[in-house]
């Protein structure tokens, strides 16, 4: 298509979202579109000037205008197979609900519900010096919200391998190694914020890695590329190793959380998706795909007045 012209998938990508995102935006009339014999098309001028103004809109008007979209919220950030199973959960106990979710990277998704562009983040950023996950980003990424840290689940990180790890995977070491093709997150992800700060740790030379510069944005990519035999070795939560049926050495076990607006955390569809969270039913479920910690699922782990 026209470069002056973008479909669905291509603004999708333009923009970062899911493109059940996009038809979200197109229902609920808050993106420049038009149809041309059928199907949606998009000026990539209009494009570019409807992100600068609602990046200059207030945040309690975006947030408004978001809501009207009926039973639906937004949201952005992190990646976890056992939030897709979460999402499709609350589709099957509450019909009337809707999270659209966009895998963006913990940094993008709490800046994005920062301008107003979602309702929700998904985080799991670790600050090395407090040792703390999230909360000591929040006021540096969060200045125009006040937010709500509700803690999803505690799971287990780590390098994910080939089948019988031959390459005798163990530590970030490991990555230097020759014939070691890793594959890294993008930039501003949870997980390639841990990798860096290991890395750096370790004094290990970004340009001793084979694939540091090689990104994907989900776990599930991760799997696929080295099913695959595209790469050797990733990091990937341990859900990907089970569900995969590949080798999983540990690196942390770390904390994954919801954030969101304060005013946000009393709708109904966020309600609904922390009553689903806490189900006997799903807890069921996700005992088969790794060993996720939820003693504190639904908790809330800090709120600013």
């Amino acid at each position: 298509m026209s470069g002056e012209m973008m479909n669905t998938k291509e603004v999708a990508q333009y923009l970062g979202v899911h493109e059940k995102q996009v038809y979200a935006l197109i229902k609920s009339k808050r993106i420049p579109s038009t149809r041309v014999t059928g199907k949606w098309v998009f000026p990539k001028r209009l494009i570019d000037e409807w992100i600068e103004s609602n990046a200059k809109t207030g945040l309690e008007k975006a947030r408004e205008k978001s809501r009207r979209i009926g039973g639906a919220l937004l949201a952005s950030g992190s990646n976890d197979p056992i939030l897709d199973m979460l999402q499709t959960y609350l589709r099957e106990s509450h019909p009337d609900f809707y999270i659209f979710s966009a895998n963006t990277g913990s940094t993008d998704g709490l800046k994005a519900m920062n301008m107003g562009y979602t309702d929700i983040a998904w985080s799991h950023l670790l600050d090395p010096k407090s040792g703390a996950y999230n909360i000591p980003f929040l006021d540096a990424l969060l200045p125009n919200v006040k937010p709500v840290v509700v803690n999803l689940f505690d799971r287990d990180l780590g390098f994910v391998t080939a089948p019988k790890n031959p390459l005798g995977i163990q530590g970030f070491e490991d990555l230097t190694r020759k014939g070691v093709r890793f594959l890294n997150r993008q930039k501003g992800a949870g997980t390639r914020v841990l990798l860096d700060h290991h890395l750096k740790k370790l004094k290990i030379p970004l340009s001793k890695i084979s694939g540091y510069e090689k990104e994907v944005y989900t776990h599930f990519e991760v799997g696929l590329s080295i099913l695959s035999k595209e790469a050797d070795v990733g990091i990937a939560a341990i859900a990907v190793s089970k569900l995969f049926g590949l080798p999983f050495i540990p690196i942390t076990r770390e904390r994954f959380d919801m954030v969101l607006d304060k005013a946000t955390f009393f709708d109904k569809g966020v309600q609904a998706f922390i009553e689903v969270l806490n189900s006997p039913a799903f807890r069921k479920r996700v005992e088969k795909v790794g060993n996720y910690d939820f003693s504190n699922s639904g908790k809330i782990l800090y709120s600013k007045n």
